[in-house]
């Protein structure tokens, strides 16, 4: 039975026994920690090889920088459009007026971070001790010195060769590993649906249906009209692509972790014709700053507690909301909770109160579902647009070349007779 198909039965069981069962279903979460666990074990020893490799194969260490600068410019770029789409549809149809804030508990967020420390992230990018950062899934710190390997092993050219050997089999066992752990992946479903619906209940959901619905169908817009716009822009096959990742992206809808699929993710992008390069550096990097879905949720959430304890949604007000979140939502690599973080200190920032974050936590899971999936159709997309970028270069390159240019490189590329 195909792996979409056991996972859809399995969103359905879970429902039943959370909601007929649930201190049976509190009891299952266990199963969906265990898929996590396994998930995250093989993450860095996979991701790192891959990032190493694909940047010691670049050209240069300027083909490096200018990669690294497009994919930063594009995530800042659409993450700024899709905050504008949310703070649109949320100001167009009034949510939050007239919602419950006052029932809400502001102990559900005791523990979670009131702000977010640039400081911190800065020296979390770039750890004293790889080791440690390796032992605590410090992905963004991984993916620096990944970077500084991989130029060094390009700089010393044939001298990183047994170096790269090991690297491609290391590579090579880590993707046989996630074939493994992906065939679990219905049991990780099961868990965690049979936990979320015993544990957060509907109760909530009549009072938020309207900021649910909003959230909704602003990732509709994101993936049905943005992206394809940006797809048709890059000449890239949207459609395909999304068949292409389709059933991760599901997973990760479910699982409520876009890590879970991380992995086999760079495996169907290198498939759908993105370089391995690409696919290896920019996934990555846009797992830390990319968060497409995640950036949309928060604006619609602030513009939703603006209008629930009656603050000012003139344009102005707006405008700085999407500034605020445009800023703090590039803090969120290596945070827990990090969508609720980020909605705590922006929140903050513009003088509203956390016991109304509260009140959303009641429906999180249900949106964090969908700005999970969204999350990974939107790093897949920003990778295929970097390389068709790339391959646009090169391709006008090539036709600019003058003709004893040409003729030197292709009898650089002819073997020696």
């Amino acid at each position: 039975m195909p792996i979409g198909i056991q996972s859809i039965l399995a969103v359905g069981l879970g429902a039943l026994i959370g909601s007929l069962a649930p201190s049976a279903g509190e009891q299952m979460k266990i199963l969906g920690d265990v898929f996590l666990n396994l998930v995250q074990v093989v993450v860095l020893p996979l991701v790192f090889p891959l990032i190493v490799l694909g940047i010691a194969r670049m050209e240069s260490v300027k083909k490096v920088g200018r990669i690294a600068g497009k994919a930063i410019l594009y995530f800042e770029l659409v993450t700024t459009v899709i905050l504008l789409i949310a703070v649109g549809l949320a100001k167009l149809t009034g949510i939050g007026k007239g919602a419950p804030v006052e029932g809400a508990d502001a102990k559900d967020l005791d523990g979670m971070s009131q702000g977010i420390d640039f400081h911190e992230l800065v020296l979390h990018a770039v750890p004293k001790n790889i080791f440690a950062a390796f032992g605590e899934g410090n992905l963004l710190g991984a993916i620096v010195f990944a970077l500084l390997v991989g130029v060094a092993m390009a700089a010393i050219g044939e001298k990183s060769t047994p170096f790269a050997a090991v690297l491609e089999s290391v590579a090579a066992v880590m993707f046989k590993v996630v074939g493994y752990v992906i065939r679990v992946a219905p049991l990780g479903v099961l868990g965690f649906i049979s936990y979320d619906v015993a544990y957060y209940g509907f109760g909530n959901l009549r009072s938020l249906l309207g900021f649910i619905a909003v959230v909704y169908a602003g990732l509709a817009v994101v993936v049905g009209v943005l992206f394809p716009l940006i797809a048709a822009l890059y000449r890239i096959r949207y459609v395909e692509l999304l068949k292409s990742i389709g059933g991760l992206a599901g997973i990760a809808f479910v699982t409520r972790s876009s890590e879970s699929v991380l992995a086999p993710l760079m495996g169907k992008l290198e498939a759908f014709g993105v370089s391995r390069s690409t696919t290896s550096f920019v996934v990555p990097l846009g797992y830390s700053f990319n968060t497409d879905g995640s950036v949309l949720y928060q604006a619609a959430a602030l513009v939703f507690l603006a209008n629930a304890y009656g603050a000012d949604t003139s344009l102005p007000a707006l405008l700085l909301m999407v500034g605020v979140l445009v800023i703090l939502s590039k803090g969120m690599a290596g945070v827990a909770s990090a969508s609720i973080v980020v909605l705590i200190a922006a929140g903050n920032s513009i003088g509203l109160p956390a016991e109304g974050i509260a009140l959303l936590l009641g429906v999180d899971f249900i949106v964090d579902m969908a700005r999970t999936g969204v999350n990974v159709i939107g790093n897949s997309l920003a990778a295929a647009v970097v390389d068709s970028s790339e391959n646009r270069r090169e391709a006008k390159r090539g036709r600019h070349e003058t003709p004893a240019e040409h003729r030197v490189t292709v009898l650089e590329k002819e073997p020696a007779q």
